[in-house]
């Protein structure tokens, strides 16, 4: 069963990131519901799922949409019931009556293909394993931290409304009731600036859809921006819904694709056209600057004082004999509040998760 475990939890990590409120208590559920079923029945591990891990109508479409993602458009990836340590896939859909298609040849496996997929260095995968991983990516929820806002609404709880009681106290004689307000809150904005340069090439389309996914999440509280020779603005081709469609834009809109990277010049300009005031300032980059790392440790030191948080992501992270030596790098660190990975699915979700608690 521990084979069954894996699968399951990854699979409703996988529905957290794309909204679904599958959280530890509902998979716990699911297992103990699937430890009375007949484990290598789709039709079974489907609506045992459905059951358990959703809590809304609205969850039920990205359920049906991350079931076939993660089984790679199967319906099912369950262990039999013995001790072996098999998984067998089966072809059948939930909505399949009769005994469905026939059953695939068992074959050994910890995980299913996307739980491993998640894991896995985006520049290493072929085509079609990339594919998949942007299908997974057009699916997160970039969530974001809220923050409280300047505009008030009535609230049981908080600072006296004084027009409020006032007019109510005009319109009825007396003043029957003192009324309440409280800050609103809005979701705290990102800048992204995603480095296009050669030595980006491998991971610069992932971490575009990764920038597209979250814009379609917030699109009023999202920027971002291309760096290389120069900084380009592409928050409005990333607003379309299709990725696709967004990323063809952006290849329009970008002109110094595979350059070189001057980072420091680019953040100057940033920093003298626009502000990043109470933002999140992410840089997805490998540090390689061709310009004066000192230029970039003074423009993310300005940064650093301007924004709410400063995180660089960084896709040779990820691996664990990393070391910030590139002269970009050492100029960064003392300006950073987080170096994290940048180099897999998994990487991307986790950095979505730390935009949700920011």
């Amino acid at each position: 069963m521990d084979e069954l475990a894996a699968t399951v939890t990854g699979f409703a990590r996988t529905l957290r990131a794309a909204g679904v409120g599958a959280d530890h208590e509902r998979t716990a559920n699911l297992l103990r519901a699937l430890d009375h079923l007949d484990v290598t029945d789709p039709r079974e591990v489907y609506w045992a799922g459905r059951l358990t891990l959703c809590a809304t109508p609205d969850d039920l479409p990205r359920y049906d949409r991350c079931f076939a993602a993660y089984f790679g458009g199967r319906r099912a990836v369950a262990a039999p019931r013995s001790g072996a340590s098999a998984v067998t896939r089966h072809t059948a859909t939930p909505e399949d009556g009769g005994d469905g298609g026939e059953e695939g040849e068992a074959a050994p496996a910890t995980a299913s293909r996307a739980e491993l997929l998640r894991h896995r260095d985006v520049a290493r995968l072929t085509a079609a394993e990339r594919d998949e991983v942007h299908r997974l990516l057009a699916m997160l929820r970039g969530r974001r931290a809220q923050r409280r806002s300047r505009r008030f609404a009535p609230a049981a709880r908080g600072g006296l409304d004084q027009r409020r009681t006032i007019r109510e106290a005009l319109r009825k004689g007396e003043v029957a009731r003192l009324r309440r307000r409280a800050h609103t809150t809005k979701p705290r904005p990102v800048v992204l600036f995603v480095d296009v340069s050669g030595s980006m090439a491998p991971y610069a389309e992932t971490l575009l859809r990764f920038a597209h996914a979250l814009v379609r999440t917030e699109p009023r509280a999202t920027r971002v921006y291309s760096i290389g020779t120069r900084l380009t603005s592409i928050t409005r081709e990333l607003r379309h819904r299709d990725p696709g469609t967004a990323l063809e834009a952006v290849s329009r809109a970008i002109p110094d694709w595979s350059g070189g990277t001057r980072l420091g010049e680019e953040l100057r300009e940033f920093l003298i056209r626009h502000s990043a005031r109470g933002a999140v300032v992410v840089i997805a980059s490998d540090g390689w600057e061709r310009g004066d790392p000192s230029l970039l440790g003074a423009q993310l030191a300005r940064l650093a004082r301007q924004a709410y948080r400063v995180i660089w992501v960084n896709p040779h992270k990820g691996y664990a004999d990393y070391q910030p030596l590139t002269g970009g790098m050492r100029a960064a660190l003392p300006h950073l509040d987080d170096l994290v990975a940048g180099h897999s699915l998994a990487a991307y979700q986790e950095l979505s998760e730390r935009l949700a608690h920011a």
